[in-house]
């Protein structure tokens, strides 16, 4: 069950967390079950549109909004792009980097 291990150190992470709502947890859940998808890689590389799907937040505002907190506050390294043909790159910190 080592691909379940990253989810349970982000709850561990985020308990004393107050920042953190179910949005930030939703998004956090869905960027690990694209990675596992794509072979449990570390970068990964994403359209909005594929995150927002596993995810269900449907708003892009909402999605910018997460991303970059959940960067701002050490759980991801987020690289947005800002062409829409090109992939955002996602790295996923472990405890260790933070």
């Amino acid at each position: 069950m080592e691909t379940l291990k990253p989810l349970s150190d982000f709850f561990e992470a985020i308990k004393k967390d107050e920042r953190i709502s179910i949005v930030h947890i939703g998004m956090y859940a869905a960027l690990l079950q694209f990675r596992v998808d794509k072979g449990f890689i570390n970068p990964i590389l994403v359209y909005r549109s594929e995150i927002i799907a596993i995810a269900k937040i449907y708003s892009p505002k909402t999605y910018h909004k997460c991303m970059r907190q959940l960067n701002e506050y050490g759980y991801i390294k987020y690289e947005p792009t800002r062409n829409k043909y090109k992939r955002s790159k996602i790295y996923f910190l472990s405890r260790s980097n933070k």
